[in-house]
């Protein structure tokens, strides 16, 4: 009987732990946050498309050889690091019409010297379309993923998929648009012209406005300052020495073409003092910002915005790192005609930190984060839900860039942003399943 009872209560013990055990999150197929969380991605290539011909472009990426693992276990014996990329390619002007798919093994043989190997792909694009190329790379010996979309555009001859850009003395393709003063490239166009017009327009330096203010969506100046005639030739040497927009065109009745982007020396970091001031009109006001500008001793006054927040000076160098990492990197990701860090997803990465979620379609990005864990049910049985916050983007249609996404803003909507930005100016990093205090 004693053992009967033994019996009885170790089973009962079980089932109570059994009722209060929380069960594992399932992994969220259609969840792509890692592409902006540096810790959660090791691989961040660089991609381009451009139009070789009216039925053919070429999808060309850039791998940096830091983010990649070369393995001498193959048959070979030699530093290899082993690739999958699959992508599926829709014709987004017939409503996302799948018309062309691809899959290649790519190994990738580590050669002394070189800090980054290019490849390229072909893709079956009849002109007149828009697209866009669903891709997934996989890292084979680590077991990584990566699943990204990319749009390009076959219906106009001055699409900016039509132009590649090379640099002038090292012959290099460039990936990016964005240049460094006294940088010279070469712009190379698929179709004959005589003739290149670049529009030079001022920066766009207006910051977004938060989440919880409801105003009119700002419109994008498509009004240049100044228009410059060239002889153009595919070896003609371009360099952008100030800082704002450039497009261009070979016609100049139409404002479309091949963008370039001055946003100084410093890009897409931060370690000037005039240069890390502008970023902080999302924890001071704007005559804050103008204040620390117009002091004799822009760093001292810097120094001092930082230490009045913390009143430690360690603290308020890890709150430093923090902030201006954020900065970087919503650079790097966010981008569009202006810094990233002024853009409204740049807002919310800054403030909020890296998204837990993210789900991509065609026209847009829906972000999620975390809540405080709530306990559900009562008495022993209880579980533990995640909810989240979420901010919704519409991707915009865009001149000078295909990366140009816009907050969703609605007062149904609760966003913690004054509790963000309080936790912000009392020296913590806000997050929204901070314990209270921390």
């Amino acid at each position: 009987m004693r053992k009967l009872n033994n019996i009885i209560f170790i089973l009962a013990g079980i089932l109570i732990l059994a009722s209060c055990t929380t069960i594992k999150e399932i992994t969220d197929s259609k969840d792509l946050s890692y592409l902006y969380n540096p810790l959660r991605n090791p691989i961040h290539p660089r991609y381009q498309i451009y139009n070789v011909s009216d039925d053919m472009s070429e999808l060309t990426f850039k791998f940096f050889r830091n983010d990649l693992f070369f393995s001498e276990a193959n048959p070979e014996g030699v530093p290899k690091a082993e690739m999958v990329i699959i992508y599926r390619l829709y014709d987004m002007s017939q409503g996302r019409v799948a018309v062309d798919t691809g899959f290649y093994n790519i190994s990738i043989r580590k050669k002394q010297g070189n800090l980054q190997y290019t490849y390229t792909i072909p893709m079956m694009a009849p002109a007149g379309s828009r697209y866009e190329a669903e891709l997934v790379l996989r890292d084979l010996i680590r077991n990584n993923r990566i699943h990204t979309h990319l749009a390009f555009d076959k219906t106009s001859d001055l699409s900016s998929n039509n132009f590649k850009v090379t640099g002038h003395f090292n012959k290099i393709e460039l990936f990016n648009p964005v240049l460094r003063p006294n940088e010279f490239v070469n712009l190379l166009y698929r179709y004959s012209a005589d003739s290149l017009f670049i529009m030079f327009l001022e920066p766009d330096t207006a910051s977004p406005i938060p989440p919880s203010m409801l105003m009119p969506e700002r419109s994008i100046n498509t009004v240049p300052e100044e228009i410059v005639p060239l002889a153009y030739t595919d070896t003609l040497p371009l360099m952008f020495p100030n800082r704002g927009i450039y497009l261009c065109t070979t016609d100049k009745n139409r404002f479309e073409g091949f963008t370039f982007l001055n946003f100084g020396k410093e890009f897409p970091g931060m370690t000037e003092p005039e240069t890390m001031i502008d970023p902080l009109i999302y924890l001071a006001n704007e005559d804050k910002v103008n204040e620390i500008k117009n002091c004799d001793h822009v760093k001292l006054a810097l120094d001092e915005f930082w230490l009045n927040i913390t009143g430690n000076i360690e603290r308020s160098r890890e709150l430093i790192r923090i902030y201006y990492n954020r900065v970087l990197y919503a650079n790097y990701f966010f981008t569009s005609h202006k810094e990233g860090w002024r853009t409204d997803r740049g807002m919310i990465y800054i403030i909020y930190g890296p998204p837990d979620k993210v789900y991509k379609t065609p026209g847009g990005e829906r972000w999620g984060y975390l809540k405080k864990q709530l306990r559900k049910g009562w008495g022993i049985r209880y579980k533990f839900k995640d909810e989240y916050l979420f901010f919704s983007f519409n991707k915009r249609e865009n001149p000078f860039s295909s990366n140009d996404y816009t907050l969703i803003r609605s007062e149904s909507v609760t966003s913690y942003w004054d509790e963000a930005i309080r936790a912000w100016r009392s020296g913590i990093v806000f997050r929204l399943d901070n314990p209270t205090g921390i």
